[in-house]
């Protein structure tokens, strides 16, 4: 993958992070954002959608992602239909079809936002030398991607099992790819053995999935996300107390 932070964003903006940044700073130089999302998907769809005025389309998108995230918490995906949608956009049926020609496409679009950013998590804090300080800035962004975008991460997270065979399959394979990094470096960085790595890095995704499944909770207790990430990145350095 080239070395960038995402069409269009400067990489050295995250070569300026360091590893230990915050929320806030994360998200000056995040490509996406809640805000720039609907760029994002627009650009990565371009071929697939049939409205060229880009200000209509990325309206539409935008209606069309809230409305499918309501009607997943509420339905459930697997019971929505694409009528439902028109209902809750507003869109006629060909009107939707501008932009979707089904369910698994509008399914594709969100594990696709979910997914391309992830992959570059390796990219973007790839000069960072040190082992772990390299993991807590992916975990890092990780975790506060998913509270820049929490209703993408929630509903790969919690539709995937309704979705088709072929979506649940790149669901799958990029929760497991971000955890293959997060092993590889507890890996080298301790020189832990292969299973030990990877049970770790199982554990390092279950407490980031907490964060994104759960933020209820959290919000009760007024926790905010750099502390939650610091709690973290805690529990995984008492792991290794020499380094």
């Amino acid at each position: 993958m080239a070395r960038e932070a995402a069409p269009g964003f400067s990489f050295d903006a995250f070569q300026a992070l360091g590893h230990a940044f915050r929320f806030e700073e994360f998200q000056a130089v995040a490509p996406v954002d809640g805000r720039k999302v609907w760029e994002f998907v627009l650009d990565r769809n371009q071929e697939n959608i049939s409205v060229k005025r880009r200000d209509v389309a990325l309206e539409n998108l935008e209606r069309i992602f809230i409305a499918t995230f309501r009607l997943a918490n509420t339905l459930g995906f697997n019971a929505m239909t694409l009528r439902d949608l028109c209902r809750e956009t507003g869109l006629s049926m060909g009107g939707l079809y501008g932009y979707i020609d089904g369910k698994d496409r509008l399914a594709f679009m969100i594990e696709d936002v979910v997914r391309h950013l992830s992959e570059y998590f390796p990219v973007w804090f790839g000069h960072i030398e040190a082992p772990l300080q390299q993991l807590e800035a992916r975990l890092r962004a990780y975790l506060y991607f998913s509270e820049l975008l929490h209703p993408w991460f929630y509903f790969v997270f919690m539709e995937s099992r309704t979705l088709s065979q072929e979506q649940r399959t790149v669901a799958k394979d990029t929760e497991l790819g971000t955890q293959h990094h997060i092993s590889a470096v507890l890996e080298q960085a301790a020189r832990l053995p292969s299973a030990e790595a990877y049970l770790l890095a199982a554990h390092c995704m279950a407490l980031v999935q907490e964060w994104q499944v759960k933020r209820w909770k959290f919000r009760t207790a007024n926790v905010h996300v750099d502390v939650f990430a610091d709690s973290v990145l805690d529990l995984i350095r008492a792991r290794f107390p020499n380094n």
